[in-house]
């Protein structure tokens, strides 16, 4: 239970796709024009990646070891194209949003990254929770962002306007906030630049957030460390040993 728990929560917190490892940045950047966009590509990404893991560990001692990345490809690939097929038919407004990004979730780099760093080396339970924490962690990643960007785009969530409910109900503080004009104009928030600003700026919250957090409680900031390189699957990372 421990080794599950652990699992979880190092895909949700510990090593975020998202947040920590900045993987999937194509569809982070690309589909989060509204909330629902970010939960429906997060789950869809969830789904393919848990089931990938699984058939992988599955397989682990049956791959040759010199066609591994064609063989995870294939697996993937295969599930890819089931979820588009089961989107096509249940969620075919969804499907139609995400486009291209669906089949591309074939070479994302989260899920041929943890197939070859975790599920072809674990037992089948812990690749299963790896892929659902991992999946978990790129869903409330692309969530998180999506809300940001459709609140301040177009005073929505997940389609729900909020601008109108705020001001129908004058909530203290946020009535006279919202009732600008100028709130409901903020344009850039449907464009691509501002799936970057937002971003940074959730980066920069959650590190403000640990770095405070860690000073509390008297430790040191996880920072890098060089030991880990070769399991490293953070391609952003700028300390890594030359040649890892």
């Amino acid at each position: 239970m421990n080794k599950i728990t652990d699992r979880l929560y190092n895909g949700i917190v510990k090593e975020n796709p998202t947040f920590v490892q900045m993987l999937g940045m194509c569809p982070t950047l690309a589909v989060t024009t509204t909330a629902i966009n970010g939960l429906g590509m997060g789950l869809a990404t969830t789904v393919i990646l848990t089931l990938s893991n699984l058939m992988i560990s599955l397989l682990r001692k049956v791959i040759p070891d010199k066609v591994r990345i064609p063989a995870y490809i294939v697996v993937i690939a295969s599930f890819v194209t089931m979820v588009q097929f089961i989107m096509q038919a249940y969620t075919a407004e969804l499907y139609k949003s995400l486009g291209l990004f669906i089949p591309l979730i074939v070479v994302n780099c989260i899920i041929l990254g943890r197939a070859e760093s975790y599920a072809s080396k674990n037992s089948v339970v812990s690749s299963i929770f790896d892929g659902i924490g991992m999946g978990l962690g790129f869903t409330l990643g692309l969530t998180l962002i999506g809300i940001v960007r459709e609140f301040f785009g177009s005073g929505s969530v997940f389609g729900l306007d909020l601008v109108a409910l705020i001001q129908e109900n004058k909530v203290p503080g946020l009535n006279a906030i919202v009732s600008s004009e100028a709130f409901s104009t903020i344009t850039i928030f449907k464009l691509a630049p501002s799936a970057f600003f937002v971003l940074a700026f959730l980066i920069a919250f959650l590190n403000h957030r640990n770095i405070k957090k860690a000073k509390a409680e008297g430790k040191e900031p996880e920072l890098c460390k060089l030991a880990d390189c070769a399991s490293c699957q953070n391609t952003m990372c700028q300390g890594k040993v030359k040649g890892e």
